[in-house]
């Protein structure tokens, strides 16, 4: 088959690893694939991938209707030169204008990869907006893919789709497994010659406002006396940054806080961590959640659609109020200062099933899913 994948962004995070993934087992497979990404790509990370890729500069990220005509236009024109046989559409932009754009293809099947809600936690009017270009893209889907039970259950209540079959985020569990510590441990998190070794907390999370990094940082260094050697690891690039770095030195954490930026080793970064933490407002389900239970490392998150589908509170983890990262720093600090309570959930968490996130799964059980029955919009 010619496969088209379309991403909105090829930044290093969570739904482009897994449809990297997705890509290279498929062009291993032996079909013809080709990954097109719009103007915001990390392109060191793009020249090393196993698939050809394709920028078209007139998708961007926010809403902006001329650069949005313009990227419909130029969505359709390659696929008329490519001729897909399948083209399947990720994220948010890129899902709508990628599917909007298939009338160029009439013959081509049609799928969407659901990564996370679009809609939540924003203003009324933007989720007005939202739900209605998802409901006009979903006349031109014939297969909706979600990461999550859950994610398939929203866009059945919201009427978007009749069916959603659900494919686990597959990654490499077997590297999470009796990793390592970095190289540089000490180095990394500041301790002088002979220093024991401190508590530490691991964030890996792209730096995007999504994933609420400023609003933790803040809860944090309310808190920060009662642990004077717990270090938080931040690891991940993206376009917040600058400003991370600015409110970690505003509000003096510089000896606390760690900005790790990307890092080939995640794995050996869990193998540091006491816990791991997300503050996200939005997600699918983390992949990080589920590298952190594969290396035996319990999670502390915000609540989110879905999380519970792997994710058991006070048996592996916590799971807090949604956007409350107050609760959340709490909560970690609170498990921190008590060993047993952090010894019993490193056991649930090395006693978590991550099964069904194994890598082999995904390319197979998704590329099966392009010959499924065509579902369209839900009346």
């Amino acid at each position: 088959m010619r496969i088209v994948h379309v991403v909105t962004r090829l930044l290093r995070a969570g739904s482009e690893e897994n449809t990297l993934e997705c890509c290279r087992w498929q062009a291993g497979a032996g079909h013809e694939v080709l990954l097109v990404h719009g103007a915001e790509a990390d392109a060191g990370w793009a020249a090393r991938l196993p698939v050809r890729t394709l920028a078209v500069p007139e998708m961007v990220h926010p809403i902006r209707p001329v650069a949005d005509l313009r990227a419909l236009g130029a969505l359709r024109r390659l696929y008329r030169a490519v001729q897909p046989d399948v083209i399947h559409t990720h994220q948010s932009k890129a899902g709508i204008l990628g599917r909007l754009a298939a009338d160029a293809v009439p013959g081509a099947r049609v799928v969407h990869g659901v990564h996370m809600l679009p809609w939540a936690h924003v203003g009324a009017a933007r989720r007005r907006v939202y739900l209605a270009a998802e409901r006009a893209a979903a006349r031109r889907t014939d297969v909706f893919v979600g990461v999550s039970e859950a994610l398939g259950t929203a866009y059945r209540q919201a009427g978007i789709a009749p069916q959603v079959h659900c494919v686990r985020s597959g990654m490499d569990l077997a590297r999470f497994r009796r990793a390592d510590l970095p190289a540089d441990w000490r180095a990394l998190l500041r301790l002088a010659p002979g220093a024991a070794r401190p508590p530490v907390a691991v964030m890996l999370a792209a730096l995007e406002p999504r994933k609420r990094h400023l609003a933790f940082l803040r809860a944090f260094a309310t808190v920060r006396r009662l642990m004077p050697d717990l270090r938080i690891v931040l690891a991940g690039t993206g376009p917040e940054a600058p400003r991370v770095r600015h409110e970690v030195a505003r509000l003096g954490l510089g000896d606390r806080v760690i900005l790790a930026g990307h890092r080939r080793d995640p794995e050996r970064l869990l193998a540091l961590a006491d816990v791991s933490v997300l503050a996200s407002e939005r997600e699918g389900l983390p992949r990080v959640v589920v590298q952190s239970l594969a290396a035996g490392v319990p999670v502390l998150v915000n609540d989110l659609p879905g999380i519970g589908e792997v994710l058991r509170d006070r048996v592996n983890g916590r799971i807090l109020p949604a956007r409350d990262a107050g609760a959340l720093v709490r909560e970690m600090v609170g498990i921190l200062r008590v060993p047993e309570r952090l010894e019993c959930l490193r056991r649930g968490a090395a006693a978590s099933d991550v099964s069904p996130w194994a890598l082999e799964r995904l390319g197979p059980e998704t590329t099966a899913l392009y010959a499924a029955e065509p579902m369209r919009a839900a009346a």
